[in-house]
C-alpha cells in the first residue's frame, strides 16, 4: 500500500514537471513573437538604419537576457565589415573595429552565408575577439557566440551576433533561428532603404538634370534673336534678374513674354527654387482666388482637404502671373496686399501666411486704358510698374524672322522625323512679307505645319499656309492660271538655283540643266536681281 502510494505521488511530480516545461516553453515563445512584433514596429518606423538596428539589438538585450551584440554590414568600396550598432558595448571605439570577408568567425559567416555557434568561446582559436576587449559589462563565466547572416538577394551583406552566458542545456539550434529571423528582418529594412536611396537619388539627378536644362533653355544664349528690340530686351533682363524687383512684361500676344519670365528666373538668385506660373485669363473668376491664396478644409463646397495655393507653392522663388489684366478687381485688392504686406490668408483660413516671393507679371492689355475705365486698380498698377519691359512684336524685329523660322525648321524636323535642308527663297520672302498678328506664335505654328506637309528636303512657298499666300508676299494672283502657276514654279527653282551658286548665272544654269543664254532670259522676264545672292 505504501509502495503505491509513493509511486502514485512519483507519477503525479512527473507530470507537473512536464506541465511546469511546457508552460516555461509556452511563455518563451510567446516572448520571442512579442520581441518580433515590437522589433517589425521598430524597423518600419525608424528613418535611421543604424537607429533601428541599435534599437532592436537593446530590445533583444532587455527581453533575452544577451549580454552583448551587435550588427555588422559589409563595405562594397573598401571591402571591410564594419560595425552599424552595437548592444552592450562601447559605440566610440567598437565602431574602429573591422573584419575582412572570410577572417575569423565574422568573416567567414559573411563568406559563406551561413550561421555559426560557438558554445564555449574559450576553446574556439577561430574566434578573434576583437570586440570583447570594448565590452562594457565583463564577466568571468564562460560565454556562448552565436553569429548569423543578414542575406540580400542570396548575396551575405552582414551579420548579427550575439554573446550569452554558456549552459550545457542551451538549445543553441532554436537560438540560432530566432536571430537568423531577426536577420531577415534587418535583410528587408536594407533592401527597402537601398531601394528607397536609389530612388531618391535617381529622383536627385533627374531633378538637377532638369534644373539644369531649365537654366540652359532658357539661357540669353538661347532666346532667337539678335535684332536692335530683342538687344534692348536682353540689356534690361540682365539688369532686373540678379535682383528681387517686380517686373512687368507687357506687349502683344505671342511675343515671348513667358520665356522671357523663366530667363529672368533662371538667372538670378532664386534659379534653384520653385518657379510657378497661372494664367489669370485661364480661370473663371470664382475660382482665380482659391487657386492664388489656396483654401482649408470646409472653405467651400468641395473643398474637402486643405490646398496650398500658388504663392505658398513659390514661397522662397518667383510666381508669374500671365494676363495680370483679366483679374478680377476684388482679387486685385487681395493681391495689392500680399504685394506690400507679403502675407495672406488662405480661403476659410484664420492664420497668416507669410511668404518671400519675386513677382513677375505680363499683360497683352492697355493697363493705362483699363485704368480709366476702372478695370484695373490704380494703386495696383503702381505696385507693379516697377521695371517694365516691353516685348517687340514680330513685325518691328525682321531681321529675326529667318532666325527664328530656321530654328523652328530645327526642332519640329527632330519632333517629326523630317529632313529639312532650307528655306527656299520665295518663301523666305513671303516669311519677311507677312505682318505676323499673331508674333512668333504664329510663325512657330506655321514652321510646324510647312515641315509637316513638305514631302522634300526644301520647304517653298506652297507648303505656307494660305494666310501667306497672297499678292504681295508670293508674287502670285488670287485665281493663277496654268501659265502663271508655272511661270512663279519657275521663278522660284531660277531664285533656289541663283541662291546656291550666289548668283552665278553660268553656276544656275547647269544646277538646271539649262544653258546660261536662257537663264539670263529668265532673269530679265521675271525682274530677278541677281546681286541680292552674292553677298
Amino acid at each position: 500500500m505504501a509502495s503505491t502510494e509513493r509511486a502514485a505521488k512519483t507519477n503525479g511530480n512527473g507530470h507537473h514537471s512536464k506541465s511546469q516545461d511546457l508552460l516555461t516553453r509556452e511563455r518563451r515563445e510567446v516572448r520571442k513573437l512579442a520581441t518580433l512584433v515590437e522589433i517589425g514596429r521598430i524597423l518600419s518606423d525608424t528613418g535611421s538604419l543604424r537607429t533601428a538596428f541599435a534599437a532592436t539589438l537593446e530590445t533583444l538585450g532587455r527581453h533575452h537576457g544577451l549580454l552583448r551584440s551587435f550588427v555588422m554590414l559589409l563595405d562594397d568600396e573598401s571591402e571591410k565589415i564594419r560595425i552599424e550598432a552595437t548592444y552592450g558595448l562601447n559605440q566610440d571605439s567598437a565602431h574602429r573595429v573591422t573584419y575582412r570577408v572570410g577572417e575569423g568567425v565574422i568573416g567567414r559567416v559573411v563568406q559563406s552565408g551561413k550561421p555559426v555557434v560557438v558554445p564555449q568561446t574559450s576553446r574556439e582559436p577561430l574566434l578573434l575577439n576583437r570586440l570583447r576587449d570594448h565590452a562594457e559589462n565583463t564577466t568571468r563565466k564562460e560565454i556562448s557566440f552565436i553569429c548569423v547572416p543578414i542575406v540580400i538577394g542570396g548575396k551575405p551583406v552582414g551579420v548579427v551576433g550575439a554573446d550569452r552566458v554558456y549552459k550545457e542545456e542551451r538549445d543553441y539550434d532554436r537560438t540560432t533561428k530566432f536571430l537568423s529571423v531577426i536577420a531577415a528582418m534587418m535583410a528587408q529594412a536594407i533592401k527597402v532603404r537601398q531601394a528607397f536611396e536609389a530612388d531618391k537619388k535617381l529622383l536627385v539627378d533627374e531633378n538637377t538634370y532638369l534644373k539644369q536644362e531649365l537654366r540652359q533653355r532658357y539661357d540669353f544664349s538661347h532666346i532667337v534673336g539678335n535684332s536692335n528690340p530683342m538687344r534692348m530686351v536682353y540689356d534690361q533682363v540682365t539688369q532686373v534678374a540678379r535682383t528681387n524687383t517686380t517686373a512687368l512684361l507687357r506687349g502683344e500676344s505671342g511675343t515671348g513674354k513667358e520665356m522671357v519670365a523663366h530667363a529672368i528666373h533662371y538667372n538670378s538668385l532664386r534659379a534653384s527654387k520653385p518657379f510657378v506660373k497661372i494664367s489669370c485669363a485661364a480661370l473663371p473668376n470664382t475660382l482665380i482666388e482659391s487657386e492664388l491664396f489656396g483654401y482649408e478644409k470646409g472653405a467651400f463646397t468641395g473643398a474637402q482637404s486643405r490646398k496650398k495655393g500658388r504663392f505658398e507653392l513659390a514661397d522662397g522663388g518667383t510666381l508669374f502671373l500671365d494676363e495680370i489684366g483679366d483679374l478680377d478687381v476684388s482679387t486685385q485688392v487681395k493681391l495689392l496686399r500680399v504685394l506690400q504686406e507679403r502675407e495672406f490668408e488662405r480661403l476659410g483660413g484664420m492664420d497668416t501666411i507669410k511668404v518671400n516671393v519675386r513677382l513677375i507679371v505680363a499683360t497683352n492689355k492697355d493697363l493705362e486704358e483699363a485704368i480709366r475705365r476702372s478695370q484695373f486698380r490704380e494703386d495696383l498698377y503702381y505696385r507693379l510698374n516697377v521695371f517694365t519691359i516691353f516685348m517687340p512684336p514680330l513685325r518691328e524685329r525682321k531681321p529675326d524672322i529667318l532666325l527664328l523660322a530656321e530654328h523652328f525648321v530645327e526642332k519640329f524636323e527632330r519632333e517629326h522625323g523630317k529632313n529639312i535642308k532650307r528655306i527656299s527663297t520665295p518663301a523666305i520672302d513671303m516669311l519677311t512679307s507677312y505682318h505676323w498678328p499673331g508674333n512668333v506664335r504664329e510663325l512657330e505654328n506655321v514652321i510646324e505645319r510647312a515641315v509637316l506637309v513638305c514631302e522634300s528636303n526644301v520647304i517653298r512657298g506652297h507648303h505656307l499656309p494660305p494666310s501667306l499666300q497672297t499678292a504681295e508676299g508670293s508674287d502670285t494672283l488670287t485665281r493663277l492660271s496654268l501659265a502663271s502657276a508655272m511661270e512663279a514654279y519657275e521663278r522660284d527653282l531660277i531664285q533656289d538655283a541663283l541662291k546656291t551658286s550666289r548668283g552665278n548665272r553660268a553656276k544656275a544654269a547647269k544646277l538646271l540643266d539649262s544653258t546660261e543664254r536662257i537663264i539670263g532670259y529668265k532673269v530679265k522676264k521675271y525682274a530677278i536681281k541677281c546681286d541680292r545672292f552674292r553677298a
